[in-house]
């Protein structure tokens, strides 16, 4: 079995939509290299915590939007009140501020107050410096852009509720996204009770990452070993 998947692995993207009909991955791809990568993507491993002002600066920028005990939860501090500290010193520096959208309150850089402004409603502060408050030619693919690039596979429902948008309108995005091959739509994970019947979607850099992954973690499962290890499994 681990030979057949690591096979299918190993064929372009392209060509298993051809033979399959679409592109498939669920039964082929790691769960367990699905979780660490996701961990990686989301800065929630122990090596890419944020351990000062400029790293939470940094996780706004990289991540997008998120909420305080979100980059708590991204910062390698045994104190929450160090980073409500670091935020508010951005915000004194006029480098963050919060927002509110799809009903909760949400610290940003200040580099995505148009694009949140135009792509889902939120509120300008006043007193903000021009070139930040321009407006953006395609501000809800910037936001789902970068929402694929640091997550695993997501559904269609999951990307419209963090950013508090309609399915119709997030599907539509996606999709324009896909069509000029930033996504891949397809099956890579067993749906959730929460996301049945939704379409799910992967960068397809993250993609191309679980595939090797993936691929890395199967042929260490079925590569030859020593005589004298057949001789003990005799």
């Amino acid at each position: 079995l681990a030979e057949r998947r690591a096979s299918a692995l190993s064929l372009d993207s392209t060509l298993l939509a051809e033979l399959l009909g679409r592109v498939e991955l669920r039964d082929l791809l790691d769960p367990e290299i699905i979780a660490a990568t996701a961990r990686q993507l989301q800065h929630l491993s122990a090596d890419r915590a944020a351990r000062d002002a400029e790293g939470v600066a940094d996780l706004l920028r990289l991540l997008g939007p998120m909420t305080g005990d979100e980059v708590a939860a991204r910062s390698d501090v045994a104190d929450g009140k160090d980073v409500a500290g670091w935020l508010e010193g951005l915000r004194a520096a006029r480098r963050a501020l919060t927002v509110s959208f799809a009903g909760h309150s949400w610290w940003v850089a200040i580099e995505d107050i148009g694009r949140l402004r135009d792509g889902v409603g939120a509120a300008v502060p006043v007193g903000l410096p021009a070139a930040f408050t321009e407006s953006v030619a395609d501000p809800l693919g910037e936001l789902l852009g970068r929402y694929a690039r640091t997550h695993t596979p997501f559904s269609t429902a999951e990307a419209a509720a963090r950013f508090g948008l309609g399915l119709r309108v997030t599907a539509d995005v996606l999709g324009r996204l896909a069509a000029d091959g930033r996504l891949v739509r397809g099956e890579f994970v067993a749906a959730t009770s929460g996301g049945a019947g939704s379409e799910q979607w992967c960068d397809a850099d993250v993609l191309r990452i679980l595939r090797r992954r993936s691929l890395a973690a199967l042929r260490e499962e079925v590569e030859p070993v020593s005589t004298a290890a057949y001789g003990r499994f005799l």
